[in-house]
């Protein structure tokens, strides 16, 4: 064997080893956000975050019992470990910041959604990174004023806002 094919050789086998197969959650994942993109909707919402941690849209109203597609998208170029976004709709009276620092805990692995206060959450996005997008279907709830923040450590000061169903 010639020295520069056992080079490669060497500088593969460590490559391979970082190789890991796709989740067995993974089709369920993709499932679901394909059910999500086709379910049936009164009204689509379009948000955006980018790199400066701001949404597009500080507010939006919706129609109570109206089923709701929010599409979120990330449109900034910092990678997802340092700018991730999600969007996440609080129910009515929930406090943002106490639901915030608990996110915090959660980490990136529950795209910073605490399993504790899941309870406390109307509708959620996945984490995105930049030019990702997802969306999901929901059924507007009774009238009032639902904060929406991205749970993102530090992110909700900035990347917040109002639901307002009528």
């Amino acid at each position: 064997m010639k020295r520069s094919h056992r080079i490669l050789t060497i500088l593969a086998i460590p490559a391979m080893a970082f190789t890991f197969p796709a989740s067995a959650d993974e089709p369920k994942k993709e499932a679901a956000a394909e059910k999500a993109a086709d379910e049936a909707f009164d009204v689509e919402v379009v948000l955006t975050g980018n790199d400066q941690i701001q949404y597009d849209k500080k507010a939006f109203t919706v129609e109570s019992g109206k089923k709701v597609k929010l599409t979120f998208k990330n449109i900034g170029k910092l990678p997802k470990a340092a700018m991730g976004h999600n969007v996440v709709i609080l129910k009515k009276g929930v406090n943002k910041t106490t639901f915030a620092t608990a996110a915090i805990t959660a980490g990136p692995a529950a795209d910073y959604i605490p399993a504790a206060n899941k309870g406390d959450i109307l509708a959620a996005t996945k984490l995105l990174g930049p030019g990702e997008e997802h969306s999901i279907v929901f059924t507007a709830p009774a009238a009032g004023n639902y904060d929406y923040l991205c749970t993102f450590p530090g992110h909700f000061a900035l990347m917040s806002g109002v639901m307002t169903v009528k």
